[in-house]
Order: structure tokens, then C-alpha cells, then sequence
């Protein structure tokens, strides 16, 4: 069993993200190898929120050039995470609304 705050990389901080919160979704970048159900059980144990659903993304890392030499950024996966209507809210974003 691995650690939850090695699935949970970072929140996303977006316009869009922020107004998904208030429908109750928050969204997360997490390890690349992390699934669904290691994502819901991640986000429940340190939050201490009920998960309703999860929606996951692959995201390949951008190409970038620096003169004649062309490498990669990272990838990545993000998570949109959905609470349960009687979950309270995750305390973490509740002031940058």
C-alpha cells in the first residue's frame, strides 16, 4: 500500500477548477501510475471527505526548444475528483474562492 500523499502530487489551481468547486469537484495532479479507486481512497484518507466519482486524464509533456535542442517536459495525470452531496468541503481551496 503506498502513501496518499505520493498519489496526491499538487491541487490545480485554474479558473475552471475553481468553478467546479462549486458543484463539489476539485481537481489534482497525481502519480501517473496511480488509478481510480488508489486516487478516491487518497484523496478520502487525507481530507476526510466521502468521493462520489472519479475522472482521470493523461496528459503528454509539452515539446520545448532551447536554440537547435528540442526536449520534452514531463507528463502527467490529473484527476477530477467529485464529492458525495453530503461531504463537506475540502478545507484546503475554501479561501482561494
Amino acid at each position: 500500500m503506498r502513501n496518499p500523499h505520493d498519489i496526491i502530487v499538487k491541487p490545480i489551481i485554474t479558473e475552471k477548477s475553481m468553478e467546479d468547486m462549486a458543484f463539489g469537484k476539485y481537481t489534482f495532479a497525481v502519480d501517473k501510475r496511480a488509478n481510480k479507486t488508489e486516487v478516491k481512497k487518497a484523496i478520502e484518507s487525507i481530507f476526510g471527505v466521502k468521493v462520489e466519482k472519479v475522472n482521470t486524464m493523461n496528459y503528454l509533456g509539452k515539446m520545448k526548444r532551447q536554440g537547435m535542442h528540442s526536449g520534452r517536459r514531463p507528463s502527467w495525470k490529473k484527476a477530477i475528483v467529485k464529492l458525495t452531496d453530503d461531504s463537506k468541503k475540502i478545507e484546503f481551496f475554501e479561501g482561494m474562492e
